[in-house]
């Protein structure tokens, strides 16, 4: 079996995973007090950047062990 293949399938998951709690968490939040959807809408795109340079991070990880192995 491929390792890259199988880096790029389980790092995947786990961005996703995460991106969707924080979504799911920013949505409670802002409809429990509406009146800080501004600060609630930017940590969660801060938090969703940071979860996806974790999937970035994996491809690099695929990519290396494609062509280097």
């Amino acid at each position: 079996m491929n390792p890259s293949a199988f880096v790029m399938a389980i790092g995947s998951i786990v961005p996703a995973l995460a991106i969707g709690l924080i979504g799911y968490a920013a949505c409670k939040g802002i409809a429990r007090n509406p009146q800080a959807s501004s600060s609630i809408q930017t940590m969660a795109i801060v938090a969703i950047a940071f979860a996806e340079a974790i999937a970035i991070y994996n491809l690099i990880v695929a990519l290396i062990l494609k062509f280097v192995s």
